[in-house]
């Protein structure tokens, strides 16, 4: 539970006054730009960092709780396993026994002159809360059961930087289907999940015995899954929370907004009516006292002081009206969130075949993929989908050229100008400032109108004298999408575009795509974007085999 919760960095504070409480069962989405404090907000109840202000209890106070961030820390060396065990906190569990065991043997190792035996017992609740006790015999069987095969005997051994994003993101899914988290906060678990992932990770999200605080930018998980809605308002410094789930904040949101406006421009117009009201009375209050002075000759008292009455009763007309528009009550006007305006850069159209492959084979390591016969046609858009490592971006290379075929043939046409947002986001990468990362792909444009234009993405002056790889994957990904503006495409590949973006960014990326007129290749495992985007031919890659649906 919070109360008058504020988060922030620096001198900047995020949102504040914030009361919140998350019940067993709860399942609160929260929502927002980039920006707003999401990621913060989770910190702050995972006991990560201090609140600017406000408190945040757990009853009981000993609640265990359980915080998966939004980055999958690879350690090197560490295993499968022990990443699990980290992430559950049983490697944390582990450790506080062993070293209470320590002290209950010797108790000059005691820390805080807590009673050893009291700190032991402490710490095996603890570690049997955590589910450490029986973690070495629950993880291959769920492991097994997520269908995570990573090669040798036992795949708890493999290494943490050997698996692909795909992998991973496996393992995270595994390692919240063995926690025994009273809370859990998970910041976008949906990232690299496939379709079959994305359905385990809500069956989890729904046998979850505890309260769930959840950032995502899914929006079809986040429809099936949450139970009330926390907005995060960067724009109108305000947050709020939405009973009913996903779908009901969005069209009480809208209500809510639309209420806002109306009410504004209600107050607006009645001030401006006053105004003009009172400026009138005043000219004619002017007007009276000067034709008053002008005609009346000096000895007609009687004329002059019923002038100056009539001049007085203006006047005091005016005051009146003075006073109405002070004991107005003052509506603020709802300002209006940053939105990504963006649209992609045309180039000439490319010659009427774009990519072919006939009977094309590609080795990769154990993988193959193919023999594959197809062929993509200027203008065509094409969804594609598939399981993680069933080959979707080795297809995506060779489609491009960036992968010559063991067997069979591969042929990119003519005039194939490509824009691409890659999984790994690397078009931008490396230790270069983004300006002049940026810079140096559109060398056509000029330092101030680079600049100009990310700030439209935005990314400002913080952002663009960073170094790329100093970036959030949110802003590269921005980045990445201000490169296609900025360069002529006929031919945009996107490959899990979704990822990293907040839900304003996905659909205006998704209003960008509607007046694309170019050769389209998208892959994304998001459910809404697939059933969103206009799409003319659709292929499912699965073991090494493309079929067209």
């Amino acid at each position: 539970m919070t109360h008058g919760l504020a988060g922030g960095y620096g001198h900047r504070t995020l949102f504040d006054s914030l009361d919140l409480t998350v019940a067993p069962g709860d399942v609160l989405g929260v929502v927002g730009a980039n920006g707003a404090g999401k990621s913060t907000l989770l910190k702050l109840l995972a006991g990560r960092d201090q609140p600017q202000a406000g408190t945040v209890t757990l009853s009981p106070p000993d609640a265990f709780v359980g915080w998966l961030p939004q980055e999958h820390e690879r350690v090197a060396g560490e295993t499968v396993a022990e990443y699990i065990a980290r992430r559950t906190g049983c490697a944390e569990a582990s450790r506080d026994l062993d070293a209470a065991a320590a002290a209950l043997g010797d108790p000059s190792l005691a820390v805080g002159g807590v009673d050893p035996a009291d700190a032991y017992s402490a710490a095996l609740d603890r570690w049997m809360a955590s589910g450490a006790a029986d973690l070495d015999e629950r993880l291959p069987v769920a492991l097994a059961e997520l269908g995570l095969d990573l090669g040798g005997a036992r795949p708890e051994d493999a290494l943490m930087t050997s698996l692909s994003g795909g992998q991973v993101a496996r393992v995270g899914l595994a390692a919240l289907l063995l926690s025994r988290f009273d809370i859990v906060l998970l910041d976008e678990p949906t990232n690299d999940l496939d379709l079959d992932g994305l359905e385990r990770l809500e069956a989890v999200v729904h046998g979850l015995r505890g309260g769930v605080v959840v950032i995502s930018h899914d929006r079809e998980f986040l429809a099936r899954c949450v139970t009330r809605v926390l907005e995060l308002d960067l724009a109108q410094g305000t947050n709020r929370v939405f009973g009913g789930g996903y779908d009901a904040y969005l069209a009480e949101r809208e209500t809510v907004r639309r209420h806002q406006r109306e009410r504004y421009d209600e107050f607006a117009d009645r001030k401006a009516d006053l105004v003009a009201r009172a400026r009138t009375q005043r000219e004619w209050s002017s007007q009276g006292v000067r034709n008053a002075m002008r005609k009346a000759p000096d000895n007609d008292k009687i004329r002059r002081r019923a002038s100056s009455e009539s001049s007085e009763k203006q006047a005091q007309k005016v005051r009146q009206m003075e006073s109405r528009i002070a004991r107005l009550e003052e509506v603020e006007e709802p300002r209006k969130e940053w939105q990504l305006q963006f649209t992609i850069g045309s180039a000439p159209r490319s010659g009427s075949v774009v990519s072919t492959l006939s009977s094309a084979v590609f080795r990769q390591g154990s993988f193959t993929l193919g023999p594959v016969s197809i062929q993509v046609n200027a203008g065509e858009r094409i969804g594609i989908t598939g399981p993680n490592g069933a080959g979707k971006s080795t297809l995506l290379r060779a489609l491009l050229g960036r992968q010559l075929p063991d067997e069979g043939t591969a042929s990119l046409g003519a005039g194939v100008h490509v824009g691409e947002i890659d999984q790994a986001r690397a078009q931008l990468a490396g230790s270069a400032l983004l300006v002049a990362a940026f810079e140096e792909r559109v060398p056509d444009l000029a330092s101030g109108e680079v600049r100009t234009l990310l700030a439209k993405f935005g990314l400002k002056a913080d952002h663009v004298n960073r170094p790329v790889d100093d970036l959030s994957a949110g802003e590269r990904t921005r980045a990445g999408l201000a490169l296609l503006q900025a360069r002529g495409v006929n031919l945009l590949v996107l490959d899990e575009p979704t990822n990293h973006l907040d839900l304003p960014a996905i659909e205006q990326l998704e209003q960008a795509l509607e007046s694309y007129d170019g050769t389209l290749l998208l892959v994304t495992h998001d459910r809404r974007m697939l059933a969103t985007v206009r799409t003319d031919r659709r292929w499912h890659v699965d073991a090494g085999r493309v079929t067209e649906l």
